[in-house]
């Protein structure tokens, strides 16, 4: 199964990164590939809340929705995302966020997935490494021109 891995130290805090990266919703406004996302649900359990969306993601002439729970836990700073249904055999991602003691953060990014279908595997899988890391870049700029409409 594919699998992608990074720590990104950036200069803004775990808070303001966990804000950013729990903000499904805006997925569409910055996240690379990401055409439209719906919430279809959501609770909250002892701080932890669960949300359940769709997100499409189109590349070219590719198309597809998928089905997530996201979990949101801001006491552990964590973020974990499950599938539940669309193209994929297997997803499973997370984020942490990790303060730096000279300021900013360490965001931490992991993700395992397998498609369904091998021919699309192939196509798509070589190509997702390249998207997991404009994805991360894609986080770090929001963050920057978010503070900077701010400020």
């Amino acid at each position: 199964m594919p699998r992608f891995e990074t720590i990104r130290p950036v200069r803004h805090s775990p808070e303001t990164m966990f804000d950013l990266v729990a903000d499904i919703a805006r997925y569409p406004e910055f996240v690379p590939m990401c055409e439209a996302l719906h919430i279809r649900r959501r609770n909250e359990n002892e701080g932890v809340v669960t949300l359940l969306a769709d997100m499409t993601i189109g590349y070219k002439m590719i198309r597809e929705t998928f089905t997530t729970r996201v979990e949101l836990d801001p006491a552990a700073m964590q973020i974990r995302v499950t599938y539940v249904d669309g193209p994929f055999k297997h997803l499973e991602n997370r984020w942490s966020f990790l303060e730096k003691p000279d300021g900013g953060c360490d965001v931490k990014f992991y993700i395992d997935y397998e498609f369904r279908s091998r021919t699309f595997q192939m196509l798509a899988g070589a190509m997702f490494e390249k998207v997991f890391r404009k994805m991360a870049e894609a986080f770090e700029a929001r963050a920057d021109a978010l503070a900077r409409a701010s400020g």
